[in-house]
């Protein structure tokens, strides 16, 4: 299946701590901790300079600070098989895979997000808080995320020009869904359950899906 249309998810590519503090909130830690709302305003450099003092994480839209939601403990799970199984299998590599706590520059100085796995092989990623130029994402999905994965967030996504595949994993039920950036840049994509094996071109590897769902029970 090509994608080809720029609607919706089918698409097709053309290729001090007080100071840090946002003016809008209280600048005491402790009443921090109690009163932070889940979505808050300020800068890119304030967010930068906040956010990796913070117990929860937050993701930067345009100016809006948003917390990211707690996940179940079968997301979890899934989500730390497949960084294992990365990490095992670019070891002493190029790549450098990461799980949910490193966020990536989606777009500098407007957004930052945190995917569930992303990966960086490219020098120029350097930077100790964040990854700019990822060549795979990995999002497990969930109920209350599985709309702006699969939407917006694969979007702004594309916009990496160093992102070869996208990855979405159920977690409901076996299935993984995989987008992968041609030579023409068109974004193709295929689909694989349980006994299949996902090939992933832009580090080498290749992963048995139930290794995904090792230690998962479905409902």
């Amino acid at each position: 299946m090509i994608l080809e249309s720029d609607r919706h998810s089918s698409i097709r590519v053309q290729e001090s701590q007080s100071s840090c503090y946002p003016k809008n909130i209280l600048h005491s830690p402790i009443a921090l901790m109690v009163a932070l709302p889940d979505r808050l305003s300020m800068s890119a450099e304030e967010y930068l300079a906040w956010e990796p003092t913070q117990e929860q994480r937050y993701e930067y839209w345009d100016g809006e600070v948003v917390a990211t939601t707690g996940q179940s403990r079968n997301h979890s799970r899934i989500s730390g098989n497949f960084f294992r199984i990365l990490d095992d299998a670019l070891f002493e590599g190029p790549c450098e895979p990461y799980i949910a706590d490193v966020k990536v520059q989606v777009q500098r100085g407007k957004k930052y997000f945190y995917p569930d796995v992303v990966v960086t092989c490219d020098d120029r990623d350097n930077d100790p808080q964040l990854v700019q130029f990822p060549c795979l994402i990995v999002e497990v999905l969930s109920p209350s995320t599985e709309s702006l994965d699969r939407g917006t967030k694969f979007a702004k996504y594309r916009q990496f020009l160093t992102l070869q595949e996208y990855v979405l994993v159920q977690v409901e039920q076996p299935g993984v869904e995989m987008f992968r950036r041609n030579q023409q840049g068109q974004w193709v994509l295929s689909e694989y359950n349980l006994g299949d094996s996902l090939t992933l071109e832009s580090v080498g590897v290749e992963i048995a899906i139930g290794d995904l769902y090792r230690q998962i029970q479905f409902s």
